[in-house]
């Protein structure tokens, strides 16, 4: 289709069609989704996606691509660039490291709120939180305000250890 200088493009029935304009500046398809990638590439630096921005913007900087050697449908173009955005938000969290669970450290400082009875749960305060606890001989018995290390954690109880069993 002949161009002039001054084209404007526009959604018509699905179908992107170009509307001579004077004055104005020549926007192609192709121009339209390198500035869209473009766009979505530059959001990942401020806002972290886990790459799913950077994935998406690659995607239209390749559907950009293929906009200017093969002249194609708008629905086809949106169509394409779902299907390589899906594909490389999907490869991504593949490649992406496993987010571990965040565990316990071994023998962290804890301390009783009330006493824990043997084979039974008491309160501990633990990190300004007060947690559940047991302790992990269930024959011992732990007075309130006694300092206890945490050992592990099973769930939301936390099983502790009395200090003086440690030292000894």
């Amino acid at each position: 289709m002949p161009q002039t200088p001054a084209t404007i493009w526009f959604l018509d029935g699905g179908v992107l069609s170009a509307v001579p304009l004077a004055g104005t500046l020549q926007l192609s398809p192709a121009l339209l989704w390198l500035i869209a990638g473009s766009v979505l590439c530059l959001i990942e630096v401020p806002v972290p996606t886990a790459f799913t921005a950077l994935t998406m913007g690659l995607s239209c900087i390749a559907v950009s691509l293929i906009c200017w050697i093969f002249p194609i449908q708008f629905g086809l173009q949106v169509f394409l660039w779902m299907g390589l955005s899906t594909g490389g938000v999907i490869l991504t969290r593949r490649l992406l490291p496993k987010r571990k669970v965040s565990a316990i450290e071994d023998s962290k400082e804890a301390e009783t709120l009330t006493e824990i009875l043997p084979g039974e749960a008491g309160r501990v305060l633990y990190e300004g939180n007060s947690w559940r606890a047991r302790c992990e001989d269930d024959k011992l018995a732990i007075p309130p305000k006694q300092k206890v290390y945490v050992v592990r954690r099973e769930g939301t109880t936390l099983i502790v250890v009395p200090e003086h069993l440690l030292h000894s």
